[in-house]
């Protein structure tokens, strides 16, 4: 198996290519990061991929010098192809040798690269969640009608399409995504306010980049993975219901139209639904930490308090509204998130700026991907003017 790791370089780049050390069958053909190129050099080093992609070009020009010198040291023998931008993104995503694609970059720009792949008829796994938050409308029916798989890596829809698995027709009568309720989960909304970027940066359970973990603590990451499970799941807002499970043992569960429950557990790892979108329909061997549940004793499922988790109720007015506000939402998101880890708003601000953006928002019903990547200048602007 070929694999092109786009984000190779964050917490789920690394994830992946631990995987890769497991499985002999599995090659890395391509790797694309930011701008970490002291990681992405011992990666190279390490895979021997033949296309790498540095999106800023300034850090692909030092890392093109450490290469060479590398190479004139014998310690690697062949040099990759080495592409920056936007561009180098997609030609990573549709590199011809891979069978499948892992979208773990940050943000919209991952948008582009995902249509790439599926194009080129490319599985992807995806770990990005922007590219269905924004543009769920275009990038489903395109993997429809392209044959390819969209093999979700997020632990909560991993957990879903797992419990999907050989079900008949699979009628749902809900979707029980689950969440953790972050480091805030018992905090009033009152101490909320007083909040630093220092307490939103620890998350009990889970160890993520500064946004995706920013994003946990106010409860909007859970929704934009409400977004994303609508898009994948092929389902309405109105059936999905986000469930507090503290310990994060509980991925996430289907309800079916008989009443049955299925559930998904595990230990709180990201390794394992990795593996199973790059192994599906097989499953294989990824760690000795296994859940023990008579260590784990109890499990807790908690309803989330909309007003303390404001984030969490606009995502589901967002993706009510439809067309362009998703993307709002998200991009609003972004910029709200910016200006809190730079300690310019209050904590309780981010989910006030996301409803303010949504309020000024003429939603178009259905946006082409060049709307939604101009939206990111609109909204962008637009918030950047509030503050200045």
């Amino acid at each position: 198996m070929n694999i092109s790791i786009l984000g190779s370089t964050g917490s789920i780049g690394t994830q992946t290519l631990d995987i890769v050390r497991i499985n002999h069958d599995m090659n890395v053909v391509a790797l694309a990061a930011n701008k970490s190129i002291d990681l992405l050099y011992k990666q190279i080093l390490e895979f021997s991929p033949e296309l790498v992609c540095v999106y800023d070009e300034e850090a692909a020009g030092k890392l093109e010098a450490m290469l060479a010198d590398a190479h004139g040291r014998e310690e690697l023998h062949t040099l990759p192809e080495l592409v920056t931008g936007m561009e180098g993104l997609i030609e990573t995503a549709s590199i011809s040798d891979a069978d499948i694609v892992v979208t773990a970059v940050v943000g919209m720009m991952g948008i582009e690269p995902t249509i790439a792949a599926i194009k080129a008829h490319k599985n992807v796994a995806l770990a990005n969640k922007e590219t269905l938050v924004c543009a769920g409308h275009i990038i489903m029916p395109l993997a429809k009608n392209e044959g390819v798989k969209i093999l979700p890596v997020d632990s909560e829809h991993s957990a879903i399409f797992q419990c999907l698995q050989g079900r008949a027709d699979n009628r749902i009568r809900k979707i029980l995504l689950t969440a953790s309720g972050g480091p805030f989960l018992h905090k009033s909304l009152d101490e909320l306010k007083s909040v630093k970027v220092e307490d939103a940066l620890k998350h009990p359970n889970w160890n993520m980049g500064a946004k995706v973990t920013i994003d946990s603590s106010t409860m909007v990451n859970k929704g934009l993975e409400v977004c994303e499970a609508s898009w994948l799941f092929d389902t309405k807002p109105s059936d999905i219901e986000v469930v507090i499970q503290p310990q994060s043992i509980v991925h996430s569960a289907v309800e079916f139209e008989d009443g049955a429950v299925i559930a998904e557990l595990g230990v709180p790892d990201m390794h394992l639904p990795i593996s199973y979108a790059l192994t599906y329909p097989e499953r294989r061997f990824v760690s000795n930490d296994y859940l023990d549940l008579f260590k784990i004793g109890n499990l807790e499922f908690i309803k989330p308090d909309l007003k303390k988790f404001k984030g969490l109720a606009l995502a589901f007015g967002a993706l009510k509204m439809g067309g362009s506000a998703p993307t709002v939402f998200n991009i609003a998101d972004e910029e709200a998130v910016k200006l809190f880890l730079a300690r310019k708003i209050g904590y309780t601000d981010i989910p006030d700026i996301i409803g303010k953006a949504l309020d000024g928002h003429k939603v178009s019903p259905n946006p082409d991907v060049d709307e939604i990547l101009g939206l990111k200048k609109e909204i962008t602007e637009q918030i950047e003017s509030w503050y200045k």
